[in-house]
């Protein structure tokens, strides 16, 4: 990995341990590149990259979803990518799709360019759920570790990106069939439900990015107690201030890790006005 931000050693295949997660429509290269000060990974996407997807990008963007469209999605997974050949960022690039054949073929653009591929089990939009993409693969085991295997063989580092809290989808056992699979991370959407993290921790030796809410030094803290091995940042990815905060919350908490210092967060109360501190005992 080519980034040159550093932080102590850790089972990261990215340094630092910080991530840009995709934001539809908005994620491309030189959105990456505005982020690469303070991330070790930029996920560009989500693509929407077989036609039953497309479609439903289509439909998503005519009630002004952003949604990136081009005309060949495959070549536009490897202009972005080459566009990134000189950034100090590694990329990773996060796709929607039903079909196998298209997945194939991104990742094999991916490879040629060191990238991570993520499959996106991710979005709960309507339009992507209704025809097999996004969330729905959560409940469809089969079908979602069916894609990290074909991209898995296609010799590409696979990431998952999935969310917490979905009816009747046990996410840790989920995430040991996907680590047969052959998936290497795992990227979840917490939604306040940070325990999933740990179980996640205890029964795979996937690396773990932890999303949803990271802002300052409490959430990246919270987070990496947990069992994260990193963190990524959505919305206010393109926000200095905030990605600058959580570099440096994450190089603090692998500096108090390295020397076997334990940490202890400490929270906002009404009676502690502190904010975003961190304390040893």
């Amino acid at each position: 990995m080519n980034n040159q931000n550093t932080a102590p050693e850790s089972n990261q295949p990215f340094k630092p341990p910080v991530a840009l997660a995709s934001l539809s429509g908005q994620s491309d290269a030189e959105w990456a590149k505005s982020g690469s000060t303070y991330a070790g990974i930029a996920f560009l996407g989500g693509l929407a990259i077989d036609e039953a997807t497309r479609e439903a990008a289509r439909t998503m963007a005519e009630r002004e979803r952003n949604e990136f469209l081009p005309a060949d999605p495959v070549s536009f997974v490897d202009s972005q990518l080459d566009a990134l050949g000189d950034v100090p960022i590694q990329a990773g690039f996060n796709i929607r799709t039903t079909r196998l054949e298209p997945l194939a073929d991104v990742a094999d653009v991916c490879r040629k360019y060191s990238a991570l591929l993520e499959i996106n089990a991710h979005c709960r939009q309507d339009e992507i759920c209704s025809v097999g993409g996004g969330e729905s693969l959560l409940a469809d085991r089969e079908r979602l570790c069916k894609q990290v295997s074909v991209a898995n063989e296609r010799g590409v580092d696979v990431s998952v990106k999935v969310r917490t809290e979905v009816s009747g989808v046990a996410l840790p056992s989920l995430c040991e069939s996907l680590e047969t699979a052959g998936a290497s991370v795992i990227h979840v959407d917490a939604m306040d439900s940070e325990h999933v993290v740990a179980d996640i921790a205890a029964r795979t030796s996937l690396t773990i990015i932890a999303n949803n809410g990271v802002r300052n030094r409490e959430t990246v803290f919270e987070y990496l107690n947990h069992g994260a091995d990193a963190v990524s940042v959505g919305r206010p990815s393109d926000q200095p201030t905030v990605l600058s905060r959580v570099n440096h919350a994450v190089n603090d908490w692998y500096s108090a890790k390295h020397n076997r210092e334990p940490i202890r967060v400490v929270r906002n109360t009404e009676e502690d006005p502190v904010r975003n501190q961190c304390e040893r005992p």
